[in-house]
């Protein structure tokens, strides 16, 4: 039996393959949307993957698309109103230019909310998520010296 943050479920039955890779998961979430929240998640996704080619997809919670390097950079989840790109360790990273705009009171992690229709600033959310990456990599670094 596989734990909750297994890396693969199973796939659609009617599709008679048995285990769906996570990467397969989040295209099919991605286009059971069929609207602008499948397209945002989509972009999103792209520009994770342009930001760090070395990303790790992974499929938790139930249904939560997660992407890792060294540990969580963010997650992808879909509400009816939003998409909600959530950054593990967002409170420890700075954001020059303010994409942060959900989530602020915590004291570890922050989110950016995207409504229909909203631009996404892409360099510099390409930067947020390599910043998440370097965060995660010191930090891994740190616990390998002690």
């Amino acid at each position: 039996m596989k734990k909750a943050t297994a890396t693969a479920e199973k796939s659609d039955p009617k599709d008679g393959k048995g285990e769906a890779s996570p990467s397969q998961l989040i295209d099919a979430r991605i286009e059971e949307l069929r609207d602008w929240r499948g397209d945002t998640l989509a972009r999103v996704r792209a520009l994770i993957k342009q930001a760090d080619p070395d990303v790790v997809e992974e499929w938790k919670w139930r249904g939560v698309p997660v992407w890792s390097h060294g540990g969580i950079i963010c997650t992808g989840e879909t509400y009816k109103t939003v998409v909600k790109m959530t950054f593990a360790k967002g409170a420890s990273l700075e954001d020059p230019s303010g994409l942060f705009n959900s989530s602020l009171e915590g004291n570890t992690r922050r989110a950016i909310d995207f409504q229909e229709g909203a631009k996404i600033d892409e360099e510099a959310l390409k930067a947020l998520i390599r910043a998440a990456v370097a965060l995660n990599m010191s930090a891994r670094a740190a616990g390998r010296v002690r």
